[in-house]
């Protein structure tokens, strides 16, 4: 299963009941961060998240509304007394960029790795698998689907017909890989084939792309910018790169999702909800995301 939590839900600049867009996404002792305006580390702390267990840091874009908090979340994971690596993931120039700011949080006494987007094909955290896409805003941005996938159910049969010691059945299930005299026994040895896992997309800071239709294909919750409501807005929307709630909706529809949350709300949104029906008129299962809004997902039965 994958936990949820939204650590803040708005965008350009935080208000005294409103911490910047951030999440948290975390299974069996993994965490994952997407995004680190200033002051996530207090919003948080707001939560029952912990900093401890974030391994992998997921920067949408250079904005500093998603990332200029970083110099301190890293320096209160250091003072908490953190010294296994971690990975900061993001658009070309990462690296380069959290260098830059990091300059005011030196000596930290852990390692900073680094995963650029459509570089590093392979990004992961735990078992969780973290995808990452194109979306359109005025610099580079970049949206992420997160999966966890599940194994198939144990086939006695054919464990018994790939010759599998039965010693080692319950090791196999657990690590997915055993070594046994000599010989490396794999999970699909003794199993139906993957099933059906768990999937979050989140994208953020963009207008609506079939890109974003493609990847948030059929998630158990997609997280989605609603930087207006009001339709008469949609001019300033376009001008800066942005999506209404109706917007979103569509996006949402096309993609075939179980449900969405709705982020990234503008200064002028003081009450997320009343234009609520922007959204669920379009995708009925619409629902407002809010400063400490969590979740667990299941496996499907």
């Amino acid at each position: 299963m994958l936990n949820v939590t939204m650590l803040g839900t708005g965008g350009m600049m935080p208000l005294k009941d409103r911490w910047l867009t951030s999440c948290i996404i975390n299974s069996e002792g993994h965490s994952i961060l997407v995004d680190c305006g200033e002051g996530t580390q207090i919003a948080l702390k707001n939560t029952a998240c912990r900093l401890k267990p974030i391994d992998v840091i997921c920067i949408t874009h250079f904005h500093a509304d998603h990332i200029s908090g970083l110099p301190g979340f890293l320096l209160s994971m250091g003072n908490e007394g953190r010294e296994e690596p971690i990975t900061i993931a993001g658009p070309r120039g990462i690296e380069q960029i959290v260098r830059s700011i990091c300059v005011i949080a030196p000596n930290l006494p852990f390692e900073i790795k680094y995963a650029e987007a459509f570089r590093d094909n392979d990004i992961r955290c735990g078992n969780i698998e973290i995808i990452p896409f194109e979306v359109r805003h005025s610099t580079e941005c970049v949206g992420y689907s997160f999966v966890l996938p599940r194994r198939g159910k144990f086939n006695v049969e054919k464990a018994k017909m790939n010759n599998v010691p039965m010693k080692i059945w319950n090791s196999l299930q657990k690590n997915g890989e055993v070594e046994f005299e000599g010989k490396l026994y794999t999970y699909d040895m003794v199993s139906d084939g993957e099933r059906r896992g768990v999937k979050v997309t989140y994208c953020t800071d963009t207008r609506p792309t079939q890109n974003i239709v493609k990847y948030a294909e059929n998630s158990d919750l997609f997280i989605c910018e609603g930087l207006y409501y009001d339709p008469q807005k949609l001019d300033r929307a376009r001008k800066t790169g942005h999506m209404l709630y109706s917007e979103a909706a569509r996006l949402a529809l096309q993609s075939g999702v179980k449900e969405m949350w709705l982020t990234h709300y503008s200064p002028a949104v003081t009450e997320p909800e009343e234009g609520i029906e922007q959204a669920t008129g379009i995708f009925p299962n619409t629902k407002c995301g809010y400063d400490g809004k969590t979740v667990t997902i299941p496996f499907p039965d």
